[in-house]
Formats: C-alpha cells, sequence, structure tokens
C-alpha cells in the first residue's frame, strides 16, 4: 500500500488515526472533521478555478499523465496525480518554471492549497511530501514549493531541502507501522477532539482503563510507569502515598500527583491537598469568550453578573471584525457600572483576550480603579483547581468538571470546535438559529463556570459540595487526614471553641501541681521550694597550691622584680583519678615579676588557671563538660544539670556557651592547621549536609582524609565554599555525584556506593527492563571481582591496574551502544558522564571507591546536630563546628579528646608525639 498525503497527515497527527485509514475503518462521526475535509475540499476548488480563470489558455492542463511531465510545454498543471514504489501523491497544482541555464532541466514547483490564514509545521511538512514524492519520481531535486493559503489567498514559498530528512523518517516510520496487521497501543492525545475517530479510541481506552485517558499524564510520564508495570489507571491510583512536605517547600504549590488523580476517579470522591485559598472579593463576572483562533477574531463576550436579585446574563455580539472594538466598549461599560467588579474566568484563553482587546482597543478606562483592577488581576479557577482539587474526571476541562458537579448542556456535544463550525454556518447563512445556538452555548458556558466556581469556594471554606448524587453531596477527602499521624500515647486536644481548650489544657498534670494543688498542700509547697547550694558550700577551699614560679624571666634570664603583692585566684576544677573524678576547689597564690630589660610580666601559669583571665573554672572542667557535649553527644543543658547535681556547681546555660566560646577561639588556630594538612594531602573526602539555624537552611561542609577531619560553616550549597577551599589541592578528591565536585581541577573519585544505590533503584523501578538489568548486572560482576582483589591486596595500584582493560571492555560492549528502554539509556549516559571519575582508584595507590570516610565524619556532625536541634546561631554553629573537627581527628588519630582538651595544648601533632613519648618502652630480656 502506497503512502498518500492523508496517510502521512494523519500519522503526523496520531499513528492510531494512520493505521485506521490504512485498513479502511469506518468512521465513528465528527461534525467539525467533517466540516475541515468540506472546507479544505471546497477551497482547493476555488484556488484551481482561481488559477485557471487568470491563466492564458494554453498555459494551463488539468490531471496530466505523469509520464508526460518531463516533456511538458505547458506553465500550470492541475490536480497532478504522481506514484512511486511507496508514495502517492495528488499534487494540488504543480507551476512549470523555465530552466535557469541552457542545458538544464526546466523546474517544477509543488503548489499546495490550504485553508487556514495561519500554516502549521503539518502544513509545511506535507507540502515538502509532495515535494519529497515530486523529487523521486523526476529524478531530480525540488528545491522551492509554493503554499496559497487564507481568505486572501495570500503566497508563500517554502525551501524544501530543510524539511526533506523530516519527511523520509516519517515514511519510513509509516511503512513500519502498515506493515504490522494490528493497530498500534491505542493513546489518547490532543488531537482527538478533531478526529472522527475519536468515540471509537476513547471506548476502547475506558474498556482498557489505559493512562493516556489522564488528560495531563505526558508521553514520558506513560512510558515510566510502563516499565514499572503499570498500565491502567486503577493500578496508577494504588501508588499514591501521601508525604509530608518539609518546611522550605510548604510556602510552594505541590505538584500534580497523576496517581491522587487516580485515587480519585477510582473513589469517586473529591481530593484537596493543602489549604485552599481561593476568595472572591467584590461583584462576581464570570467571562466566557467565543472566537474564531484563524482570524484572532472574538465575535462574542458573555459575561454572566451576580446581583441581589439573581444572576444576570450579558452577551455582546459582533458581526463583523469591525464590530470588535464596540462589544468590547460595550462589557468595559458593563463593568464600570460595577461596584468593585471581579472577572473569574476558565483557563488562560479569557486571559489572552484581555491583554490583546486592550493593545488593539486602547485599553482600560483609567479613571475606573475598580475596571482597571478587575481587568489586570482576573481570577483563573484553573490555577485554584489545578495540584490542588482533584475530582474524579478525567481532565480539568469545564466540561468534565462542571458534567461532575451536576450541570448540563442543552448540546451534549457542544465545544469550541463546534462553535467554528456553527459561526462559519451563521456568516454563509445568516441564519438566526445557528445565532442563538450559539449565545445560548456561551451563556450555559458560563453558568458552568459560576457552578464550579461555587464550589471551589465550599471546598475552600471545607463544605460539603453539591452534586446530582443520590447523597446530593460529593464526598471531599483531605490528604492531611489521609497521611499517618504522629505514634504518642498523648495526643493534643483541639477544638473550634477556645473555652473547651482552655478547660482542658487547666486538667494537665503539671498545671494542676504547680498552679492549683500547690496553693492546698504543704508537702507539695515544700518539694517546690528550690534549695539552691550556698555561694559559701560552692566556694569552699579544698586546697592551696602556691605556684613557685623562677623570678627570672624566661625571655632573658634577668632577673625580674616584684611586680606588687602576692595574688591569688581560686578555681572550681575536676581532678581525674585512675578510676575517679572529684571536684575540687582551688587557690592559686602566684607572684607576679617583671622584667626589666624587656619590658614583660611573668610568673603566672596560665595553663593551671584555665581559659581567660576572668574566667573562674579549671580547664579539666570545662574540658569534662565539652567531652559530654561534643564526643558523647549529650545536651549541653542536661550536662549542665548533671554536673550541678553530682558536684555541687551552679552552672547555667549561658556560663556554658560562654565556655564554648573561649574553647573555640583557643582551638580556632588548631582548626584551620588540620584543614591546611587535609589540603595539602594526597587524598581528600568531601561531603555536605544541611542544618537549621534559627529556622534557616545552612549547610555543613566536611573535608577529610585518613587523619584529620574539618567542618565549616556555609550558609548555602553552592560550590563557592568548596572550590575556594580546594583550589591549590592536587590530589585526589573522592565525593558524591554533587555537580559542584565536578569544577574541581584535580583527578577525582565518585563514590560508587551512591551510584550502585541509584542503579539498583533504577533497577527495581523498571523490574521488567531487561536491558537495564543486563547492564547493572555486568557492572556489579566488574565491581565485585575488583573488590574482591581490594579485599586481598588492598588498594595498591600494582594490583589494581590490570582491570583497567575490564574496564576499556565494559564501556566498549555494554555502556557505547544504542539501548531501546529510556532507564538503560539514562544510565549509560551516567556512565559516559563519569567515565574518567569512576575506576580513578586503580591507578593511584590509597585511594578508596567509596566516600564512607566523609559519611563517617558526616554521621558525627549528623548526632550533634541531633542533639542541638537548630537552637544555635550561625556564631555558635562555628564554635561547635571548631571543637568536633578536633574531637573527630582525635579519634581518627587514637588519641582522647578528653585528655587533650585537659592538657592545654593546642597541637595535636605535638601532642600525640608526647603521648608516644610517655608510652613504656618494652623491656627486653636476654
Amino acid at each position: 500500500m502506497r503512502i498518500t498525503p492523508e496517510l502521512f497527515r494523519a500519522y503526523l497527527q496520531c499513528p492510531t488515526k494512520c493505521w485506521l485509514k490504512s485498513a479502511g475503518e469506518k468512521s465513528t462521526g465528527n461534525v467539525y472533521a467533517e466540516w475541515v475535509q468540506g472546507q479544505v475540499e471546497s477551497y482547493r476548488g476555488v484556488g484551481i478555478e482561481r488559477l485557471r480563470s487568470t491563466a492564458i489558455p494554453g498555459e494551463h492542463v488539468t490531471s496530466p499523465s505523469a509520464n508526460t511531465l518531463k516533456e511538458a510545454k505547458w506553465r500550470w498543471a492541475l490536480d497532478v496525480s504522481v506514484q512511486t514504489e511507496k508514495l502517492e501523491s495528488r499534487i494540488h497544482t504543480v507551476e512549470r518554471a523555465p530552466s535557469e541555464g541552457r542545458g538544464k532541466p526546466a523546474r517544477f514547483v509543488p503548489v499546495r492549497f490550504i485553508t487556514t490564514n495561519k500554516l502549521s509545521k503539518v502544513d509545511k511538512l506535507l507540502l515538502a511530501f509532495d515535494a519529497f514524492v515530486l523529487a523521486e519520481y523526476l529524478k531530480r531535486d525540488v528545491g522551492i514549493a509554493k503554499i496559497i493559503h487564507g481568505r486572501d489567498h495570500v503566497m508563500l514559498k517554502v525551501k524544501t531541502p530543510g524539511l526533506q530528512g523530516q519527511v523520509k523518517k516519517v515514511t519510513d516510520k509509516i511503512v513500519a507501522l502498515l506493515s504490522i496487521n494490528s493497530p498500534p497501543d491505542l493513546i489518547l492525545n490532543r488531537h482527538c477532539p478533531e478526529c472522527e475517530f475519536r468515540y471509537r479510541c476513547r471506548q476502547k481506552a475506558i474498556e482498557k482503563d489505559d493512562l493516556s485517558l489522564l488528560a495531563g499524564m505526558t508521553e514520558n510520564e506513560r512510558k515510566e510507569s510502563n516499565h514499572k508495570g503499570i498500565f491502567t489507571v486503577t493500578q496508577l491510583s494504588y501508588t499514591f502515598r501521601p508525604r509530608r512536605r518539609p518546611k522550605h517547600l510548604r510556602g510552594k504549590r505541590e505538584k500534580y500527583h497523576h496517581s491522587l488523580k487516580a485515587l480519585a476517579l477510582r473513589e469517586k470522591k473529591i481530593y484537596v491537598v493543602g489549604d485552599l485559598c481561593f476568595k472572591v472579593e467584590g461583584t462576581p463576572v464570570y467571562l466566557d469568550v467565543e472566537s474564531i483562533p484563524d482570524l484572532d477574531f472574538y465575535y462574542l463576550i458573555g459575561a454572566r453578573v451576580k446581583t441581589e436579585a439573581g444572576f444576570v446574563q450579558h452577551s455582546f455580539w459582533a458581526d463583523e471584525i469591525e464590530d470588535e472594538a464596540r462589544i468590547w466598549q460595550e462589557f468595559l461599560t458593563l463593568l464600570g457600572g460595577l461596584q468593585n467588579p471581579c472577572l473569574i474566568h476558565y483557563g488562560s484563553f479569557e486571559k489572552t483576550f484581555l491583554r490583546q482587546m486592550c493593545d488593539r482597543h486602547g485599553g482600560h478606562p483609567e479613571n475606573v480603579a475598580g475596571v482597571v483592577k478587575a481587568i489586570q488581576q482576573p481570577l483563573n479557577l484553573v490555577s485554584a483547581i489545578f495540584a490542588q482539587i482533584y475530582f474524579p474526571t478525567f481532565s480539568n476541562t469545564l466540561k468534565e468538571v462542571a458534567g461532575f458537579l451536576g450541570f448540563q448542556w442543552s448540546e451534549p456535544q457542544a465545544s469550541r470546535l463546534l462553535c467554528i463550525v456553527w459561526r462559519e454556518t451563521w456568516e454563509s447563512s445568516r441564519c438566526q438559529d445557528q445565532k442563538q445556538q450559539l449565545l445560548k452555548y456561551n451563556a450555559e458556558d458560563c453558568e458552568a463556570l459560576a457552578l464550579v466556581a461555587k464550589a471551589v469556594t465550599r471546598l475552600a471554606a471545607r463544605e460539603a459540595v453539591e452534586t446530582t448524587t443520590p447523597a446530593n453531596t460529593a464526598e471531599t477527602v483531605n490528604i492531611d487526614d489521609l497521611r499517618d499521624p504522629l505514634t504518642t500515647k498523648w495526643r493534643d486536644f483541639s477544638s473550634p471553641i477556645t473555652e473547651l481548650e482552655f478547660v482542658t489544657s487547666a486538667a494537665h498534670w503539671d498545671y494542676q501541681r504547680d498552679r492549683i494543688y500547690v496553693r492546698t498542700s504543704k508537702c507539695i509547697r515544700r518539694s517546690k521550694i528550690r534549695r539552691k547550694p550556698t555561694h559559701k558550700a560552692i566556694w569552699r577551699v579544698d586546697k592551696v597550691d602556691m605556684d613557685r614560679i623562677s623570678s627570672k624571666c624566661p625571655h632573658c634570664q634577668t632577673e625580674g622584680k616584684r611586680k606588687g603583692a602576692l595574688r591569688c585566684r581560686t578555681v572550681q576544677e575536676m581532678l581525674f583519678g585512675k578510676f575517679s573524678v572529684k571536684r575540687r576547689v582551688i587557690r592559686h597564690y602566684y607572684q607576679p615579676f617583671w622584667c626589666p630589660a624587656c619590658k614583660a610580666l611573668f610568673g603566672v601559669d596560665h595553663k593551671l588557671l584555665g581559659p581567660g583571665r576572668r574566667t573562674r573554672y579549671g580547664r579539666s572542667l570545662i574540658a569534662f563538660i565539652f567531652y559530654q557535649v561534643i564526643e558523647l553527644y549529650i545536651p549541653m543543658q542536661v550536662v549542665a544539670v548533671s554536673m550541678n547535681r553530682l558536684f555541687g556547681l551552679n552552672l547555667g546555660s549561658a556560663i556554658c556557651k560562654l565556655f564554648k566560646e573561649k574553647l573555640a577561639k583557643q582551638y580556632a588556630e588548631t582548626h584551620q592547621e588540620i584543614l591546611r594538612r587535609i589540603v595539602t594531602g594526597p587524598l581528600v573526602h568531601a561531603d555536605e549536609t544541611y542544618f537549621s539555624v534559627q529556622g534557616k537552611r545552612a549547610y555543613v561542609w566536611v573535608f577529610t582524609n585518613m587523619h584529620e577531619v574539618a567542618y565549616i560553616y556555609s550558609e548555602s550549597r553552592e560550590g563557592g565554599l568548596a572550590q575556594g577551599t580546594l583550589h591549590q589541592f592536587r590530589g585526589v578528591l573522592v565525593s558524591d555525584f554533587y555537580a559542584v565536585y565536578d569544577s574541581m581541577d584535580c583527578p577525582q573519585q565518585k563514590c560508587l556506593i551512591h551510584l550502585i544505590r541509584d542503579l539498583n533503584g533504577t533497577m527495581l523501578d523498571n523490574p521488567y527492563d531487561q536491558e537495564t538489568k543486563g547492564l547493572v548486572k555486568t557492572f556489579g560482576e566488574l565491581l565485585k571481582r575488583i573488590v574482591d582483589e581490594v579485599h586481598r591486596r588492598g588498594l595498591k595500584t600494582h594490583f589494581l591496574k590490570k582491570y583497567l582493560s575490564d574496564v576499556r571492555r565494559f564501556y566498549c560492549e555494554c555502556v557505547d551502544r544504542e539501548y531501546q528502554s529510556p532507564a538503560a539509556a539514562s544510565c549509560a549516559e551516567r556512565f559516559k558522564k563519569n567515565r574518567d571519575k569512576l575506576f580513578t582508584f586503580l591507578e593511584y595507590d590509597g585511594v578508596p571507591w567509596n566516600n564512607n570516610n566523609a559519611e563517617h565524619a558526616m554521621k558525627a556532625f549528623a548526632r550533634l546536630r541531633d542533639v542541638i536541634e537548630g537552637m544555635s546561631t550561625e556564631k555558635g554553629l562555628k564554635e561547635y563546628l571548631v571543637l568536633l573537627s578536633i574531637c573527630q581527628t582525635c579519634k581518627y588519630q587514637g588519641l582522647d579528646f578528653l585528655d587533650f582538651l585537659r592538657s592545654g595544648q593546642t597541637d595535636i601533632e605535638a601532642f600525640a608525639q608526647q603521648k608516644r613519648n610517655d608510652r613504656p618502652k618494652p623491656v627486653i630480656v636476654d
């Protein structure tokens, strides 16, 4: 069977339509499709007749034989049939142009008549199809073709070589389609309202419960669902799971859930997502406009106004294009007579109408503020419904939503397309019945719009929606009610009556004990008396220490002079035994000296007196507090309460924060030295995570190797901090697949654990995709062999480089090939993108194939984050990160974090060396 222009056009609109036409399927009827076909044939006949009447006798010929084209002497050939082995076209007109030079053949230009004023891509491809068939038959190029279109018969030249490639691809697909005996998979699309097979296809889609019934579902989304084994709307409905939205997304609109739409269809209920904000302020005016899209001509404006007496319908009709300005001014006059009008429409069509009318006809009257606001800020009902209200309808069109709510049109098949037919019929006959039919349809659209607006208003007020169901109300379900409540034994009491909430809160145990029983019970009153330790008891001196410091200057060894009298300082300190800890109040006596040579003051051992001149708490006590906070992850308030109870102290949150600030300041240089050693080393692991700082999201980055860990605060997740920190790093960077790391100028190893999890998730999402399964399985087998070698030999290039040839073979055989499955193609594309970053560890000693080192360090911060609970400021978080960096570095090097804090040293390397020197040397026995 040859491919004709009709089949070519049908395939561009819908492959199923093309197959049905080729099989001779009988049309199920469509008034608009039949009218369009009649318009096309009529316009073609008029166009040919105009050429025949204007051509000189003898210059044109009708229906010539295709065999005589090459020897033809005419200028115009009308209604030319051309055939090749697989193609056939009935070209409306062929123009024979003179040759461009001696010895060159004449040029043939196909001409097609298009009835519309606006040309589409399909129209140009049809013309290119005519040129393609003609070129195939003549065995010569046809570079120019012409289109005559519109009411004014405008001629447009089209260069066809640029379209020949698309025509060839489409014809090849049609040949493959027609070679099968069964129709392709049925898919409803936007062309269905214009198609003569729409009733047949829709009925079969309903019988199959096909996913394409959901009008908003794209082709890629359907394919993704099919790969997961979901082929029907009912199956899709069972996949919906209500989720709690993150705080940073709660102010944004919820995304559209096709699964929730399917659930609404299955349950025949209305589902509401989030809090609806739909409020009509002023006088509602329900607007619906009819037009001829091909001419951009708005000929009917319908406005339904709600008054105290009821609804009043206004219809403004234009006989000719020149009357458009008049009906616009009449509409503005109507709005000007209303108090604070509020325009309500359905979809973007009316919004475009308002903008174009203002541009064409002078805009709105500036002296009427209410009209200006109504035109500039109309209410679109679709925006209020989309992603928030899910009616049990396949789409959110006015016809389906209002039909569900119980509205019925007098003409059930009426639509905007049918209105075009009615308007064209009226223009040719001026029949008043056609005009009244259009006015009635427009008024019914306004009435349906008012009904939907009323339903949305009731849903926003959490009221039941009236429908034509037996119960007269549609059951409404709010998604928040479907979410699992937090499992707790004590549920909050909420009531719309505030008095009941007050009485309920007064029954709480702590309220009654603290505010009621304390008035009548002496026992409870005595228990409420807080017995704080007295100042005398807290600061009773347990030990006196006389610091005997040499009177010689430590810098120049000059004999110093006494600077004032003997001084003392009393501090709270912790004394650590082998298996015990005690609190002691120690009074330190010391004599300051002054060096006359170098003008220096000496004689005070600050290590014994603790950090800071004004601090009255010893270093070991402060070290013990932050050992519990940083390493044991105990909240600071809990540590303070525990210290007060066990050691008779009087610590508060303010003084603990002061300790943290002083410690962080003391070890700031240590933190910078750790970061410097990491950046200058041969290996860096990097990761990042979020943190809430007083309700705002911030981020913490971790940079680590096998010996040190450094945490850095950042206000955002952008790559400026990472790039600034690692700009001089030239070792190997191990990270996840965050795009920021790709900009680093150094060798990189991506975490294969992250990749494996993603590949496994893709495979689970597409359980029937054999291509994806094969690709992932091959990658897993390769990686397993390498990991087994790592277990036996370690991370040494000498033993691992032999697998580089296996990696190259994996890319050649599995990655660099064509995949039909979108999931497999996506996985292969990811392998290609990270070709140089997945197996870097095979070429460098000591480089791991995962980022577990950084993730382990990030887990330490995550535990500390749970302790802080978002109560810290930016400054406080930075102090925590300094101390956590030192704590984790001590762990990585096998050092005790508490001993390091108590030592008073700031150099971890020096402290580690001292610990190694203090170890008892092994005794050698002869």
